[in-house]
């Protein structure tokens, strides 16, 4: 961690800000339905939900990329998102305070997700987040998506706030790797997915943490 208090806090969306897992797994579910099988409880699907449809498609169907009919089911997973992109999804408990001690500390706060713009944008502002984040990268606007370095990059010019000067905030082993590549100081979530592979102590990041209070700790002037 940074010697000084940062001047800026990047997050990511899925499983560090919001818990989009129940809409997700209900639409994996609903596909599930669709093929004749059995739908799936939350708490298998939860830990594959921070790789978004890829990780669906896998727990649901074994499905990888290369299979010939991931793309079409794909495509029908997204079709279903789209219609229930804020159901049941929910800011995690401390969050919403967390981001009032950050505004109130005189911090820009932002969000660096790999979920699409097309996606990303509406699910913002359904939380009630668009009016308060200073920035909102997504993983189609820049050339490469985490653990590429590159959204972080951008999201701190956007912010005016040199990286080094940045904390990112996430749940998968990605954000951290792309957060170190940008020069940022990273923190990762106990309350997140956590994903599915090498478990959260492996990941290198600055800090872990279980709840969003320790983060306003963490970023609080001095």
């Amino acid at each position: 961690m940074p010697e000084t208090a940062p001047r800026a806090v990047l997050f990511d969306l899925d499983g560090t800000l919001a818990d989009t897992a129940p809409d997700l797994a209900a639409c994996v579910n609903r596909l599930l339905v669709e093929e004749g099988r059995a739908p799936q409880p939350l708490v298998e699907l939860r830990p594959f939900t921070s790789q978004g449809v890829r990780g669906m498609l896998f727990k649901g169907f074994g499905m990888s990329p290369e299979h010939p009919d991931y793309a079409a089911f794909a495509a029908r997973f997204l079709a279903h998102y789209e219609t229930r992109l804020c159901e049941e999804t929910r800011l995690f408990d401390g969050i919403a305070d967390l981001l009032d001690r950050l505004e109130e500390n005189g911090l820009r706060w932002g969000i660096v997700t790999n979920k699409r713009m097309r996606y990303t944008d509406p699910l913002v502002r359904l939380l009630g987040l668009a009016p308060r984040t200073t920035c909102v990268v997504s993983g189609d606007t820049t050339a490469a998506a985490k653990p590429s370095p590159l959204p972080l990059l951008h999201a701190c010019e956007l912010l005016g706030v040199a990286p080094s000067a940045t904390l990112y905030v996430g749940d998968d082993q990605r954000d951290i790797v792309a957060g170190q590549a940008a020069g940022c100081a990273t923190i990762a979530v106990r309350w997140g997915y956590l994903g599915v592979e090498r478990p959260i102590e492996a990941w290198g990041a600055d800090r872990i943490v279980d709840h969003p209070r320790e983060i306003a700790a963490v970023s609080r002037p001095t």
